[in-house]
């Protein structure tokens, strides 16, 4: 197939797939290949009443983890602190009392940043894990959109409503409250916000002029479309209208656009961002869920057994985003649906997308 057809082929999937799904309002697709000399970027659907924009920013979700784990290997890369060393050793010793209790003993000395930015820590996740009793984290949020969460509210909530999963170390469970401890530890040993490094170690450097970490700071030039709304629950929510969502922080809070969370990936593969020893060791595989690895704030995702040729490597997000390189067809993919249901609908897509891209015959 030639490249325009194959375009087209994409262009019409992804219209379909929004143009069916009544709590579908937008989806988002940015496509590069050096190798096959393409760069596609589309949106359609509809956000805030006006027609989905390629530019428009979007809320990254868990891509934002993938941010948070760059900025600790190139403090890792500067000697500001080691993976191997114990969280203990950042944070306030009230805010980590009896964080990991696991079957009475106390493993909370025990876990170190490795454990933290692996998903290794064996600590629950404030927002996916279900609480001993009552609201679920992301009800509240939904309940209370004027509440502002800090970062360590939310590891404050965990201790008192949620168990830890296992000793340190044992295994491997998905969890925002890491991440939010890693945000912590950024700011004691920077001695300054999140935030601030967020843009001065990853934004700033690579020109990501419409991203920044929502409501906490802003972009260096603001968009002239709104941020693009998602569907949680099936309800349309405006991000930028519910501070509750602050609570994200360091596990993904940032709003980026496509174009430049393709300048992160990129400069991240071509070590441009970290050194490659650095990126070997954050691609250290661990088996997270069927079909999907995790690394050091890294996913590797297998799309079919044995067969290597349509494997993944980048981030997903509870909305369906995405951020991907394949390395052996030297494609980046990048994305979003916009929609907490459709985190395996991404990732069909982007099989589909792969499929049509080895269709093309090149002159």
């Amino acid at each position: 197939m030639k490249i325009e057809e194959v375009k087209l082929a994409v262009e019409n999937k992804l219209q379909k797939m929004v143009e069916s799904d009544a709590n579908l309002s937008n989806a988002f697709l940015l496509v590069h290949s050096d190798k096959l000399n393409i760069h596609w970027n589309m949106a359609f659907g509809h956000t805030e009443d006006a027609p989905a924009n390629e530019k428009q920013p979007y809320h990254t979700t868990s891509i934002g983890k993938t941010f948070t784990a760059i900025i600790i290997a190139k403090l890792v890369e500067e000697g500001m602190l080691h993976y191997d060393d114990p969280i203990s050793k950042y944070l306030d010793k009230d805010l980590i009392h009896g964080l990991h209790v696991y079957k009475g003993k106390d493993y909370t000395n025990d876990i170190r940043i490795e454990h933290l930015v692996s998903h290794t820590s064996g600590l629950p996740d404030f927002f996916e894990d279900e609480p001993h009793a009552g609201k679920s984290f992301l009800q509240l949020l939904l309940d209370e959109p004027e509440r502002f969460w800090t970062a360590q509210e939310t590891i404050e909530w965990t201790k008192q409503n949620m168990d830890a999963r296992f000793p340190p170390g044992k295994k491997c469970h998905y969890t925002d409250t890491g991440y939010n401890l890693l945000g912590l530890i950024i700011e004691r040993v920077m001695s300054k916000p999140y935030h601030e490094v967020l843009h001065e170690y990853i934004f700033g450097p690579l020109k990501m002029n419409s991203s920044y970490l929502s409501q906490y700071s802003t972009p260096v030039i603001r968009s002239e479309f709104a941020v693009a709304s998602i569907n949680l629950k099936n309800k349309k929510i405006n991000v930028e209208q519910h501070r509750s969502f602050s609570s994200f922080y360091a596990g993904g809070q940032t709003v980026s656009t496509s174009e430049d969370l393709f300048k992160c990936m990129k400069a991240l593969v071509e070590n441009q961002l970290i050194q490659q020893q650095s990126l070997m060791q954050m691609k250290q595989w661990r088996k997270l869920w069927i079909g999907v690895e995790y690394g050091y704030g890294l996913m590797k995702v297998q799309m079919l057994p044995i067969i290597k040729k349509y494997s993944v490597w980048g981030h997903l997000g509870s909305t369906g985003s995405f951020m991907l390189y394949n390395p052996v067809m030297d494609v980046y993919i990048i994305g979003n649906f916009n929609n907490n249901g459709y985190v395996a609908k991404s990732l069909r897509f982007v099989y589909y997308v792969q499929r049509q891209l080895s269709k093309i015959k090149m002159v």
